[in-house]
Protein backbone atom coordinates (compact mmCIF):
# COMPACT_ATOMS: atom_id res chain seq x y z
CA UNK A 1 0.00 0.00 0.00
CA UNK A 2 2.66 2.42 0.55
CA UNK A 3 3.83 1.97 -3.01
CA UNK A 4 0.11 3.08 -3.41
CA UNK A 5 0.45 6.03 -1.86
CA UNK A 6 3.40 6.82 -3.87
CA UNK A 7 1.51 6.45 -7.05
CA UNK A 8 -1.13 8.76 -5.50
CA UNK A 9 1.44 11.50 -4.43
CA UNK A 10 2.65 11.56 -8.17
CA UNK A 11 -1.30 11.95 -9.00
CA UNK A 12 -1.21 14.61 -6.93
CA UNK A 13 1.31 16.61 -8.52
CA UNK A 14 0.46 16.26 -11.58
CA UNK A 15 -2.78 17.55 -10.91
CA UNK A 16 -4.92 14.27 -10.75
CA UNK A 17 -6.78 13.18 -8.06
CA UNK A 18 -4.80 11.51 -5.96
CA UNK A 19 -5.61 7.73 -6.15
CA UNK A 20 -2.37 5.32 -6.88
CA UNK A 21 -2.77 1.35 -7.84
CA UNK A 22 0.13 -1.64 -7.56
CA UNK A 23 -0.49 -5.07 -8.99
CA UNK A 24 1.09 -7.83 -7.62
CA UNK A 25 1.65 -11.63 -8.58
CA UNK A 26 3.11 -13.48 -6.39
CA UNK A 27 4.49 -11.22 -4.23
CA UNK A 28 6.26 -9.29 -6.88
CA UNK A 29 4.74 -6.12 -8.52
CA UNK A 30 4.01 -6.58 -11.56
CA UNK A 31 2.74 -2.87 -12.40
CA UNK A 32 1.73 0.21 -10.96
CA UNK A 33 -0.24 3.72 -11.59
CA UNK A 34 -1.83 6.47 -10.63
CA UNK A 35 -5.09 8.49 -12.33
CA UNK A 36 -4.25 10.25 -15.33
CA UNK A 37 -7.22 10.93 -17.03
CA UNK A 38 -6.89 14.82 -16.99
CA UNK A 39 -3.40 13.79 -18.60
CA UNK A 40 -4.67 11.51 -20.88
CA UNK A 41 -8.26 13.28 -21.21
CA UNK A 42 -9.74 8.99 -21.03
CA UNK A 43 -12.40 8.95 -18.43
CA UNK A 44 -11.48 5.46 -17.89
CA UNK A 45 -7.84 6.11 -17.35
CA UNK A 46 -8.24 5.31 -13.33
CA UNK A 47 -5.40 4.17 -11.71
CA UNK A 48 -7.02 0.32 -11.16
CA UNK A 49 -7.49 0.04 -14.77
CA UNK A 50 -4.22 0.95 -15.89
CA UNK A 51 -2.71 -1.78 -13.78
CA UNK A 52 -5.46 -4.35 -14.69
CA UNK A 53 -4.73 -3.43 -18.81
CA UNK A 54 -1.01 -3.40 -17.78
CA UNK A 55 -0.55 -6.53 -16.00
CA UNK A 56 -3.06 -8.53 -18.02
CA UNK A 57 -0.60 -7.35 -21.27
CA UNK A 58 2.40 -8.34 -19.06
CA UNK A 59 1.23 -12.14 -18.17
CA UNK A 60 -0.73 -12.65 -21.71
CA UNK A 61 -3.90 -13.16 -20.16
CA UNK A 62 -6.66 -11.18 -19.18
CA UNK A 63 -7.52 -13.36 -16.31
CA UNK A 64 -5.59 -12.04 -13.61
CA UNK A 65 -7.01 -14.57 -10.98
CA UNK A 66 -3.59 -15.07 -8.59
CA UNK A 67 -3.40 -11.36 -8.95
CA UNK A 68 -3.43 -8.71 -6.01
CA UNK A 69 -4.63 -4.97 -6.18
CA UNK A 70 -3.46 -2.70 -3.66
CA UNK A 71 -5.61 1.17 -4.16
CA UNK A 72 -5.38 3.74 -2.00
CA UNK A 73 -9.29 4.26 -2.52
CA UNK A 74 -12.42 2.10 -2.80
CA UNK A 75 -12.91 1.44 -6.41
CA UNK A 76 -15.59 2.91 -8.40
CA UNK A 77 -18.17 1.05 -10.38
CA UNK A 78 -16.74 0.84 -13.82
CA UNK A 79 -12.69 -0.31 -11.43
CA UNK A 80 -14.87 -2.77 -9.53
CA UNK A 81 -16.42 -4.23 -12.83
CA UNK A 82 -12.98 -4.36 -14.84
CA UNK A 83 -11.51 -6.41 -11.58
CA UNK A 84 -14.96 -8.85 -12.04
CA UNK A 85 -14.25 -9.05 -15.68
CA UNK A 86 -10.40 -9.93 -14.61
CA UNK A 87 -11.23 -12.45 -12.55
CA UNK A 88 -9.01 -10.81 -10.17
CA UNK A 89 -8.38 -12.88 -7.21
CA UNK A 90 -7.70 -10.06 -4.25
CA UNK A 91 -8.59 -6.50 -3.81
CA UNK A 92 -6.47 -4.08 -1.01
CA UNK A 93 -7.98 -0.88 -0.39
CA UNK A 94 -7.02 2.17 2.10
CA UNK A 95 -10.13 4.37 2.33
CA UNK A 96 -13.85 4.07 1.59
CA UNK A 97 -15.46 5.75 -1.02
CA UNK A 98 -18.94 7.20 0.44
CA UNK A 99 -20.15 8.73 -2.77
CA UNK A 100 -18.81 6.39 -5.39
CA UNK A 101 -18.20 3.28 -3.87
CA UNK A 102 -18.23 0.08 -5.87
CA UNK A 103 -17.18 -2.42 -3.47
CA UNK A 104 -18.81 -1.57 -0.24
CA UNK A 105 -20.06 2.12 0.44
CA UNK A 106 -22.57 1.90 -2.40
CA UNK A 107 -22.40 -1.51 -4.28
CA UNK A 108 -20.64 -4.44 -3.44
CA UNK A 109 -20.05 -5.83 -6.70
CA UNK A 110 -16.96 -7.65 -6.34
CA UNK A 111 -19.15 -10.23 -3.87
CA UNK A 112 -22.36 -9.87 -5.75
CA UNK A 113 -23.69 -13.64 -6.05
CA UNK A 114 -25.48 -12.39 -9.18
CA UNK A 115 -22.09 -12.51 -11.12
CA UNK A 116 -19.82 -14.84 -12.65
CA UNK A 117 -16.65 -14.32 -10.11
CA UNK A 118 -16.13 -12.24 -6.67
CA UNK A 119 -12.71 -11.72 -5.38
CA UNK A 120 -11.71 -11.40 -1.79
CA UNK A 121 -11.20 -7.83 -0.24
CA UNK A 122 -9.43 -6.15 2.35
CA UNK A 123 -9.95 -2.84 3.45
CA UNK A 124 -8.69 -0.27 5.51
CA UNK A 125 -5.53 -0.47 4.93
CA UNK A 126 -3.48 2.53 5.73
CA UNK A 127 -6.75 3.86 5.92
CA UNK A 128 -5.98 7.28 7.24
CA UNK A 129 -2.87 8.30 5.14
CA UNK A 130 -5.24 7.28 2.05
CA UNK A 131 -7.82 9.43 3.03
CA UNK A 132 -5.64 12.46 4.04
CA UNK A 133 -4.11 12.54 0.13
CA UNK A 134 -7.40 12.81 -0.77
CA UNK A 135 -8.58 15.32 1.59
CA UNK A 136 -5.23 17.48 0.93
CA UNK A 137 -5.54 17.43 -2.48
CA UNK A 138 -9.77 18.88 -2.73
CA UNK A 139 -8.87 21.27 0.28
CA UNK A 140 -6.19 23.13 -2.49
CA UNK A 141 -8.87 22.96 -4.81
CA UNK A 142 -11.22 25.04 -3.42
Amino acid sequence: MRLALDEAGLAFSEGEVPVGAVLVVNDSVLTKAHNARERLNDPAAHAEVIVLREGARLVKSWRLSNATLYVTKEPCVMCAGTMINARLGRLVYGCKDAKGGGVDSLYEILNDKRLNHRAEVKSGVLEKECALTLKRFFEERR
